[in-house]
């Protein structure tokens, strides 16, 4: 496995070593001696990361900011063990997500429920908290920089309500987490590769496309996704996942997912709508499978949860 790639503008896509290869980022950004960690992965992610820092001669001291986008645990499960290892580090959060970060017990507690113990175990390790007086909270557009490079923050509600993205207008280019959907290697020009990311509990499709709509308005040249690297022409690339929304959307309206029968037959039908676009992607199904499958799954129960919600 390579453990990191060198994108532009002093900024390099580490492998988070969660799952799989290749599933999750974690983006170091450099400006003069300052550093910045956008994501985290989980516990097991920082040996990759200070693999990356040793080869780039970053010294840990450099790191000023660690910044999850959001507080799901593939972009924040690290965040503690992150912030102990960087002891000078701030972090950087949304309003709705600080809490979580000084206290996880709420985190821990709700992902043991889906996982099970020896599972959650197993995919996070262990989550820790962080003192509040190493924590800032970044409202819409607050800026931050790194020596004399700005990082915009944007309130990106859509995927969750505790997620923001990053514009860094060195790159002209945004840090998105689940924002900007997600697009895997073997799926990177594919017309309909980058897919939105429905997962639970908090999404609103209205939401997701505004955001969208709104990065857009920043007329950024490429987007750093934590699933997985970066992506450019983003305007073009927007018109799929947008279309992919919609067709969400639409799937929902046909089954009702209201009942664990009806939730399995959104799955079926959402599996095989993004297999038959994908078909001329030169992958085998169960290739298709291997890459995708688990994310099928989380954006079906996502789907679920919001139909369900605005039935009430």
């Amino acid at each position: 496995m390579t453990v990191f790639h060198s994108l532009n503008d002093d900024i390099y896509c580490v492998d988070a070593a969660h799952m799989r290869d290749e599933l999750v980022s974690i983006y170091i950004l450099r400006q003069g001696d300052e550093v910045a960690i956008v994501d985290t992965g989980t516990q097991y992610s920082l040996d990759n990361v200070l693999t990356t820092l040793t080869e780039l001669d970053i010294h840990r001291s450099q790191v000023k900011y660690v910044i999850p986008t959001h507080i799901h645990l593939d972009h924040a499960g690290g965040a503690g063990v992150m912030m102990e290892e960087f002891d000078q580090a701030q972090l950087i959060v949304h309003p709705r997500g600080a809490r979580h970060m000084i206290d996880p017990t709420k985190l821990i507690e709700g992902s043991i429920g889906v996982y099970g113990e020896a599972l959650f175990r197993k995919l996070y390790g262990d989550i820790r908290p962080i003192d509040e007086a190493r924590i800032e909270i970044a409202a819409d557009l607050d800026r931050y920089t790194l020596d004399k490079r700005e990082l915009l923050f944007i309130d990106t509600p859509g995927h969750a309500r505790h997620h923001f993205c990053i514009y860094d207008d060195q790159s002209r280019g945004f840090f998105t987490g689940d924002s900007f959907g997600l697009c895997y290697a073997p799926l990177k020009h594919h017309a309909w590769g980058l897919i939105p990311t429905s997962s639970p509990v908090q999404f609103d499709p209205q939401a997701l496309t505004n955001t969208i709509n709104r990065l857009l308005s920043y007329h950024p040249e490429q987007m750093f996704l934590t699933h997985f690297g970066a992506i450019d022409h983003p305007v073009q690339r927007s018109s799929g996942l947008k279309h992919w929304i919609d067709d969400y959307v639409a799937l929902c309206e046909a089954v009702n997912p209201v009942d664990a029968d009806s939730e399995q037959q959104l799955l079926e039908k959402m599996r095989n709508m993004i297999f038959d676009r994908l078909a001329d992607a030169g992958l085998s199904e169960d290739k298709l499978r291997y890459i995708l499958e688990m994310d099928i799954k989380l954006n079906a129960q996502g789907l679920a949860i919001w139909w369900r919600s605005i039935q009430q």
